[in-house]
């Protein structure tokens, strides 16, 4: 009963009218940003974070959230329509998808796209307001060592499970740990990493990493790239599906939807990984696996449930715990801590309003999608005619803008661009900047746990391992890098072995 009386005041936060406003304008951004090829949900969200800075914090949140679910739904169009994924998470639905507008079903396609894509969402959603509330009261039991060892074993599987080379990415959390202690140390008041600069005696501002490292950097590497011409010029006919595609996809969408909801609580997967599982799923479940990359259904309808329940379940850590699971979740994170709310389970306690209104709104949300994506197709084809050259002038001149207006500074600019050189040159190198983020945000935040549990203890770092749930955590961070070592250091033995002639 307390679930219906949570959610009642949930839907009586979102449907006020400044509220459905914001979450018509995100879920219409986030759309626009997934069919636009080289933006995405986490360069759009980290340009949008100034802005956030003068909202109130739900329809702030709300926003954002918006963004990043709906990129999900706009990504499958141009991915079925013309081949190119606006978004990460729809490279798979490129396989089938395609394959199906090219054999004149390109409707059909786009409304399986569209309904299991509200389907995913609608029990994502369902899923963070069951399981978000017993998780939040279990996290109201954690102490200092319980909170420092779960954002360590966040932090290690962020690491271990992102793309590239795992080295690679534990130096970037590492960096991006340093990075969050510059300042002024809370306990001494003396300042650290400052090089002698007042401007960051006070450390460097979310919004400008974030901008920096995403947004500035994202528009250099694309503008490397030739621009894609090809647009699909068609006619779309037959949008609604028949009943044998239905059928085809019921099963389909709702093993997507599962395999997206696991993924999307684990640090460091997110939709992508999801999406990619999924179609392996389906592929391995299908009678007649040739049929997948000539336009089976099942290959558009399983991936695009993956990825819309993976945006969705992302927020139960964020929300209820304070720890994100990625670079996106990240910067949601960042926007409430702009607001002056601590993330963590007193969320749920201190303001319930933004908790349910927030999962109010995304049930919302995926209606609207629905209604957005299939009858205003023929504008999203359109905005792929825009030429990218033109894009990124007005982006790089709303992020300035943007990162000006907090502090009134132009030493955030400054930083800003010296950042986005220091992302374009990571991105040269192959190193994630995703893993540099979480373990920006988490840093100040694991400091503080590590330095009250240790006092508490009165210096005893065996107080990690000695507290059962710290311990877990613990042990499972190690686990996690003892099985992602082992397989690299055994690669590299056999390397050596072959190279010498054995």
């Amino acid at each position: 009963m307390e679930l219906f009386s949570n959610l009642i005041l949930g839907f009586e936060t979102a449907l006020t009218l400044q509220n459905l406003m914001y979450c018509f304008i995100g879920c219409f951004v986030g759309t626009a940003i997934g069919v636009l090829p080289g933006i995405g949900p986490l360069v759009t969200i980290a340009m949008l974070l100034p802005i956030t800075f003068n909202l109130p914090p739900t329809p702030a949140m709300i926003m954002l959230a918006g963004i990043y679910y709906g990129s999900q739904y706009g990504g499958s169009t141009t991915s079925i329509l013309v081949n190119l994924p606006g978004e990460t998470a729809s490279v798979v639905t490129c396989l089938d998808g395609y394959q199906m507008s090219k054999n004149g079903r390109a409707g059909p396609a786009l409304a399986i796209a569209a309904i299991g894509s509200f389907v995913a969402g609608s029990i994502g959603t369902l899923m963070i307001g069951l399981f978000g509330p017993p998780l939040a009261e279990v996290a109201l039991e954690f102490g200092a060592a319980e909170y420092f060892s779960l954002m360590l074993m966040a932090l290690v599987a962020a690491s271990c499970l992102a793309h590239g080379d795992m080295v690679k990415s534990i130096a970037m959390v590492f960096l991006g740990l340093l990075m969050g202690i510059i300042g002024t140390d809370v306990n001494s008041g003396m300042a650290r990493f400052s090089f002698g600069i007042a401007e960051l005696t006070d450390g460097i501002g979310f919004t400008v990493v974030a901008v920096g490292l995403f947004a500035l950097a994202e528009i250099c590497k694309n503008l490397e790239n030739p621009e894609p011409q090809e647009v699909f010029t068609n006619k779309i006919h037959g949008l609604m599906p028949t009943m044998a595609d239905l059928k085809s996809s019921a099963f389909p969408v709702l093993r997507g939807t599962m395999v997206g909801a696991f993924f999307g609580i684990l640090p460091g997967t997110g939709p992508s990984v999801s999406a990619f599982t999924s179609y392996m799923v389906e592929k391995k479940l299908a009678k007649d696996p040739s049929r997948f990359g000539k336009g089976a259904i099942e290959g558009v309808a399983a991936p695009e449930a993956a990825n819309n329940a993976a945006a969705q379940t992302a927020f139960i850590p964020t929300l209820t715990l304070g720890i994100p699971g990625s670079a996106t979740m990240a910067l949601m994170l960042g926007a409430l801590t702009i607001q002056g709310i601590a993330p963590g389970p007193q969320v749920m306690t201190s303001k319930p309003d933004l908790f349910w209104g927030l999962i109010a709104s995304m049930w919302i949300g995926n209606l609207m999608l629905v209604v957005l994506n299939l009858p205003l197709v023929g504008l999203w084809v359109k905005l792929l005619k825009i030429p990218y050259r033109w894009l990124f002038p007005s982006i790089v001149m709303f992020c300035a803008i943007g990162n000006f207006s907090i502090n009134n500074s132009a030493m955030d600019v400054y930083l800003c661009a010296m950042f986005a050189v220091l992302g374009y040159f990571l991105m040269k190198l192959q190193c994630e900047p995703a893993p540099l983020i979480l373990g920006y945000v988490l840093g100040p935040l694991m400091e503080e746990n590590l330095r009250r549990a240790l006092l508490i203890s009165r210096g005893d770092p065996t107080v990690f391992f000695t507290r059962p749930i710290s311990g877990a955590f613990m042990a499972l961070s190690i686990l996690l890098l003892i099985v992602m070592v082992l397989p690299a250091i055994r690669k590299k033995k056999e390397q050596a072995y072959t190279e010498g002639g054995g």
